[in-house]
């Protein structure tokens, strides 16, 4: 299955003037699609930072997803960073330099021409003319921080991403953790491509245990399911958020 590492940048988001929305967003995106997120950081606005952060990603996953730093203020280096992870230069893009003229006719200035400055060697995937498209570096997708618009462009691209979404299910037990620990690693064993999941939730009064399954083998994983509520008697279906 594909797998994707994201990079959230920015230092509103580390100072806590801003929540990131972006993160949860992605998280629930991709699994919806079937792409595997195997990490994601937040990051300041620092191009060594950047670079970094990207190049380190970029041999971790087949997509590196960045959102935030792509305007025309000081503090917008994500461009710079992307390009500085693979020892490259900025050129610019005659295809953002005209979108950017177009929309901004006689607004426009020299810091707004800077957003189409882009690393060498760039890809743009387009579906929409009229539309800014995704500025594509090696495995390195560049998106926007605002959220309206990072979830419009990754939605844009996400049938270039996407693999075989993920079953899921989840299960409530009043046992403790301790009491079902070798039976959940018996599962766990016998159903390997099952992912088996504990969470206790001690907030609660009586406390229960969440104990969820995930699986791309819907037979694998009904019988794993069958055989928890054989082990463990009480187990109950948590009803699913709609």
């Amino acid at each position: 299955m594909p797998t994707a590492a994201a990079i959230i940048i920015g230092n509103e988001i580390l100072s806590g003037k801003f929540s990131d929305e972006n993160g949860p967003w992605l998280i629930r995106r991709c699994r919806q699609i079937g792409l595997d997120l195997v990490r994601l950081t937040i990051i300041e606005d620092d191009v060594q930072t950047i670079a970094q952060a990207v190049r380190k990603a970029a041999g971790l996953a087949d997509f590196v997803i960045t959102t935030g730093g792509i305007g025309p203020t000081h503090d917008d280096l994500t461009m710079k960073g992307v390009a500085a992870a693979f020892g490259l230069g900025l050129t610019r893009c005659p295809e953002i330099q005209a979108l950017i003229t177009a929309r901004m006719k006689t607004a426009i200035t020299p810091d707004a021409l800077t957003m189409a400055d882009l690393p060498e060697g760039y890809d743009l995937w387009q579906s929409d003319p009229k539309r800014f498209p995704v500025v594509v570096c090696q495995n390195v997708l560049i998106f926007p921080g605002v959220p309206k618009y990072f979830r419009a462009k990754f939605d844009d691209v996400a049938h270039r991403l996407s693999g075989i979404p993920m079953l899921s299910t989840a299960l409530r037990t009043a046992k403790s953790e301790t009491e079902i620990a070798a039976t959940l690693t018996a599962a766990s064993i016998r159903w390997g491509v099952v992912q088996i999941g504990s969470y206790p939730r001690l907030e609660h009064s009586p406390r229960f245990v969440i104990i969820t399954l995930d699986s791309r083998d819907e037979v694998a994983m009904s019988a794993c399911e069958k055989w928890l509520c054989t082990e463990i008697p009480d187990l109950k279906l948590v009803k699913p958020k709609p």
